[in-house]
């Protein structure tokens, strides 16, 4: 089975996957058996795996127990795990030693044939050939041994450290300010708990609390207890098919944590507040600064309130309640109508004023973040396939 990059370097030669190093399929311990599961190992799954990152962010770890009875796929620090099933291309670099379940097949790279950098980017860049190995199939699936046959085009190991250091100096730059990102992100919440949750607001001390007579409890006086639809309008995005996107740069936000895809044109200016609205991350929460086309989601921008930073803050910390509002089990669905029988305390509007006001750097601050990341990542799609092929040498 042969997928070959065009290459201009001559000094390049071809190689399989299987000959940069060992190709390793993951195993799932049997779950119903917990002592298999603790906080030794991570257990990296597709959903882990995110373009946000060249890490994977696992949610479940494996015990010591659990590792040895998988103990054929351990995988050490800097293996490159891509998903060969279903979901088929999410690719990311592991932290530490860890383990992935059976839809992923990862490479132990060989360090005298290979950089595991390089492999990263190299699969990273010929994923949509990859992809088109499957085809349309209904369930996805390339296995180990037609994974690892496939033919690549390949530099000596100098050459490919030299090109891994060109990309990686973005993915480290992306990934620092991710980083600062979520302080920041993490800062604007403490704040909207103190205020809001906590009730220890400016000039709380004044403000006598009284039994709301509802699952928040003491709450200061004056205050109520509304429905979210009651402040607010939840609006249902317009849904928009890959086939009827022309390409540009508006993210399309439908049902998953980031955008489907990019549209050249809005349909809901920003900022704006959308919660995916099908699929397995039905209810996830997010914040868009600029215009967007609202498809399989629902959204609260301008239109619905002039207090974005502060609906943001008070959704996203309910976010584990918002995911609970799913309905269906084959398609899960969070619909305008229950995001809007959500029971929220309501603030005096002064208050909120004021946490708008103190909060408005910082989402200048995550604003501008967001941005650089978005332009080095578009800096670094434009020199990954020219540098993975030779077409630019280092």
């Amino acid at each position: 089975m042969t997928i070959s990059a065009t290459s201009q370097a001559k000094s390049w030669h071809q190689a399989k996957i299987k000959n940069l190093g060992r190709v390793i399929t993951g195993k799932t311990p049997p779950t119903k058996n917990q002592e298999y599961y603790g906080d030794k190992y991570p257990f990296i799954t597709p959903t882990d795996i995110s373009d946000n990152s060249i890490y994977a962010v696992p949610e479940r770890y494996l015990s010591e127990e659990g590792a040895q009875k998988v103990a054929s796929s351990k995988l050490p620090k800097n293996s490159v795990c891509y998903t060969c099933i279903a979901s088929v291309g999410k690719i990311a670099v592991t932290k530490e030693e860890s383990f992935t379940n059976q839809q992923i097949n990862s490479i132990i790279a060989d360090q005298d044939k290979a950089d595991y950098r390089y492999i990263f980017y190299l699969l990273r860049n010929m994923t949509p050939q990859i992809k088109g190995m499957v085809g349309g199939a209904a369930s996805p699936i390339i296995n180990k041994s037609a994974f690892e046959d496939i033919d690549v085009e390949v530099p000596k190991v100098e050459t490919q450290k030299q090109i891994a250091d060109v990309l990686s100096a973005y993915d480290d730059l992306i990934e620092n300010n991710t980083k600062r990102i979520k302080i920041l992100e993490q800062i604007a919440q403490a704040i909207y708990r103190e205020w809001f949750v906590y009730f220890r607001f400016p000039g709380h001390k004044k403000v006598k609390m009284v039994d709301s007579k509802s699952e928040f409890g003491k709450i200061p006086e004056g205050w109520e207890v509304k429905k979210l639809g009651d402040n607010i309008n939840i609006v249902r995005g317009k849904n928009i098919t890959k086939d009827t996107v022309i390409p540009g740069k508006v993210p399309v936000v439908a049902g998953g944590i980031g955008p489907a895809y990019f549209h050249n044109k809005a349909n809901v200016e920003g900022p704006a507040i959308t919660m995916s609205a099908s699929g397995a991350n039905s209810g996830y929460i997010n914040l868009y600064y600029e215009d967007i086309w609202a498809s399989d989601c629902s959204y609260i921008n301008k239109t619905s309130t002039p207090f974005i930073f502060y609906y943001f803050l008070l959704l996203k910390s309910r976010q584990a309640e918002v995911t609970g509002l799913q309905r269906g089990s084959a398609q899960p669905h969070v619909y305008p109508k229950d995001l809007a029988r959500l029971l929220v305390v309501d603030p005096p509007e002064e208050l909120v004023c004021a946490l708008e006001e103190k909060v408005k750097s910082i989402f200048g601050m995550l604003k501008n973040l967001q941005l650089k990341n978005q332009n080095l990542r578009q800096a670094r799609d434009l020199l990954l396939p020219r540098l993975v092929t030779g077409e630019i040498r280092v």
